[in-house]
């Protein structure tokens, strides 16, 4: 491999951590993104620190946790103003840098370090208001969005299909599949390949949408599903079943729908965008093997954030649960390591620090990320003995620890806990914060949370103690 390796990053938005043949989803199929796995360092105990768009692109992009980038929630319209980027730094490093799909930044066309931003969003209401500034509108800045309207008349839109960008309900697509944004940006990608600077490493950041709603993958990808036994979501002994009744019938509800069947096609329509954009990186790989770059190349897989998918009458993302949580990642570096699957917790913090690693530049000093190098040379299996992880929000704005073997919940305005004992109990079906053999440990994972939250503005904790009530914020001031 040359001395600065090409580097791939796929990513997704909104995909469940557990969603892969090769972490042993009895449904779900992903070749594609199973070879890649299976012949490189997949981290079993991957976790976003702040479950939401925004705030998970934050932290990956700046390699900061979220009290020090300062978004610990979802806000549309504050703007990306941080000075040390990914992108930034590979780009100073000598790569020629290009992203291509889903930014989630402000403004929307603020390029965070990259040279060249192909950019498209997904469905982003807050910028279809009647208010917008026009150079920010989504036809307008979104790419994706400006190409399909030429393509397919004015009124074209994602929307078109009858599903909604955050909603439960499920159709096929129904333009032609070429048109679908997952193969937009795969093209793009292809493109990019094609007339790229060859005396330069390149970063390609590969940023799909999907499988965040609308599930709306083409029509095949729905048929490779209708027949099977789908599994149901997971229930745990605790969950809240009177709201999941009463808000599951409202085509958007953060618990899921209250029809079983309903939420039978929402899993179809999920895992129906999986494959299809599986499929589509095969594109992608299949171009790098054509040019003979697959031993010169980084590839790394990981998304935001995940899908609660109606497990614990749940449904979408920002609870501190695994389906929210829990992400994929794995890396593919040629000639590093034995191929493996590591037992160390880590997060997207620790990919800005990892790829200026093995790109030979200098990490900054600042970055709260660590580089996954030495596990990667078998160095270590450890990274973090912890991760912190939160999310504004209401009666559900939580902080949590988690670990490789537990995790202990704390909600922010009721003050309720949770503990969770995750090797004997992966999908956290038996909530044992009243468990006497369990109090040693709570005790010491509240303790971590209570200095994590010392001297926040917030006034989340004295240093002593969890003290609940405080008025939460999505954006911290920095």
């Amino acid at each position: 491999m040359n001395k600065q390796p090409n580097i791939l990053f796929l990513m997704t938005d909104q995909m469940r951590g557990d969603c892969m043949g090769f972490a042993g989803h009895p449904n779900v199929k992903t070749p594609y993104l199973d070879s890649i796995a299976s012949t490189g360092h997949f981290f079993e105990h991957a976790y976003t620190t702040c479950p939401s768009c925004i705030a998970a692109r934050a932290a990956l992009m700046t390699g900061l946790y979220p009290a020090h980038n300062g978004r610990v929630g979802y806000q549309d319209g504050v703007r990306f103003d941080f000075p040390i980027t990914l992108a930034g730094e590979l780009t100073k490093a000598g790569y020629q840098t290009q992203c291509v799909g889903k930014m989630h930044v402000h403004p929307p066309r603020n390029r965070m370090g990259f040279e060249n931003v192909q950019l498209h969003d997904g469905y982003l209401a807050y910028y279809r208001r009647f208010d917008t500034p026009s150079c920010m509108t989504q036809e307008n800045a979104d790419d994706y969005f400006h190409w399909l309207k030429n393509e397919k008349g004015i009124d074209a839109d994602v929307t078109a299909t009858g599903v909604e960008c955050n909603s439960f309900v499920a159709r096929p697509w129904i333009y032609d599949e070429e048109s679908h944004p997952t193969n937009w940006v795969a093209r793009g990608c292809l493109d990019f390949l094609r007339q790229r600077d060859r005396d330069k490493p390149f970063f390609l950041f590969a940023s799909f949408v999907r499988p965040h709603p609308p599930f709306d993958a083409p029509a095949c990808y729905f048929d490779m599903y209708k027949d099977m036994e789908i599994i149901p979501p997971v229930v745990g002994d605790w969950a809240d079943t009177e709201t999941y009744l009463r808000t599951g019938r409202v085509y958007d509800s953060a618990e899921g729908p209250a029809d079983p069947e309903l939420m039978r096609q929402a899993q179809i329509g999920y895992y129906a965008c999986i494959t299809h954009l599986d499929h589509q990186i095969g594109r992608i790989l299949q171009a790098l093997e054509r040019e003979c770059l697959l031993n010169d190349t980084i590839i790394l897989f990981t998304s935001d954030h995940g899908e609660l998918l109606g497990d614990h009458h749940t449904y979408r993302k920002t609870r501190p649960y695994e389906g929210s949580t829990h992400i994929p990642f794995f890396i593919r570096v040629p000639g590093l390591g034995t191929p493996q699957t590591h037992k160390g917790v880590m997060c997207l913090e620790d990919i800005m620090p990892t790829l200026i690693d093995l790109a030979g530049g200098q990490i900054p000093d600042t970055l709260d990320g660590r580089s996954l190098v030495p596990v990667l040379r078998g160095e270590t299996d450890a990274v973090h003995p912890y991760l912190h992880g939160e999310h504004s929000g209401g009666a559900i704005g939580n902080q949590y620890i988690v670990t490789e073997t537990d995790k202990f919940i704390w909600f922010m305005e009721s003050g309720k806990e949770q503990y969770f004992v995750l090797s004997e109990d992966p999908h956290e079906l038996h909530d044992r914060i009243d468990d006497p053999s369990c109090k040693d440990r709570i005790d010491e994972l509240r303790a971590l949370l209570v200095q994590e939250l010392a001297g926040r503005e917030e006034g989340y904790s004295d240093g002593e103690r969890l003290i609940a009530g405080q008025m939460q914020k999505s954006v911290l001031t920095r």
